[in-house]
């Protein structure tokens, strides 16, 4: 495994190239290129996951490539699910916060092949707890659909690249904010069970914002 050093600015840029060119080039199986592109961008709300899909969206724009940010906390559950054992719980925060078939049906089976390319944004709005009766919206051909927030990897989603964001135990604890450091043990199991470092598309060390570094894996991936 190597690691590569690599300034913000420049990430984002290297993040732009790789995703246009996955966007206009063939799919896997030698196909014509999918009508849109739907990205994972994954970690823990300390390595600002938001963030980062939130800095690639002008410059996908500019390289010619419409671009839409979804944020996959609008798709949690209802809190009569999330919180059925406790509003502390890590192992219901790692099984069954996020609204897997709910953002698959809306957003990724209509972005996919085939699909109708027609989603729903949000579906669920957590400060009100009730549905968040967004308007449906079409994606331009060629859409890059970025799908932010955490934990997105471990439930067979269909996403056509996953960028994935990891931090040392040590400096997510210390970057968790403390109301929010209960949810620790979920993200160990995750690290642990389902290992997104070793498939994820992208794995970014994000330690310290200010100095990012890109991980590329044995196998040359990453």
């Amino acid at each position: 495994m190597r690691v590569r050093p690599i300034s913000p600015d420049r990430l984002v840029t290297e993040l732009t190239e790789r995703l246009l060119t996955v966007a206009s080039g063939p799919a896997a199986d030698g196909s014509t290129p999918p009508a849109h592109l739907r990205v994972a961008v994954d970690g823990p709300p300390a390595a600002a996951p938001d963030r980062l899909a939130d800095a690639l969206i002008d410059p996908l724009r500019a390289g010619g490539r419409p671009a839409l940010h979804l944020h996959a906390g609008d798709f949690l559950r209802p809190a009569s699910v999330r919180f059925e054992f406790g509003r502390t719980n890590p192992d219901a925060y790692y099984e069954g916060w996020i609204d897997e078939a709910g953002l698959r049906r809306e957003v990724l089976d209509p972005a996919g092949p085939g699909g109708t390319g027609r989603v729903l944004p949000s579906l669920w709005d957590a400060r009100t707890d009730r549905a968040s009766r967004a308007a449906y919206q079409e994606l331009s051909p060629g859409t890059v659909l970025l799908v932010s927030g955490a934990l997105l990897l471990g439930g067979g989603l269909p996403f056509d690249v996953a960028v994935h964001l990891v931090l040392s135990p040590a400096a997510l604890a210390r970057r968790t904010d403390p109301a929010q450091r209960w949810t620790l043990p979920a993200f160990a199991r995750y690290a642990d069970e389902v290992a997104p470092q070793s498939f994820a598309d992208v794995v970014l060390r994000v330690d310290d914002p200010r100095h990012p570094a890109l991980v590329q894996r044995a196998d040359g991936a990453g």
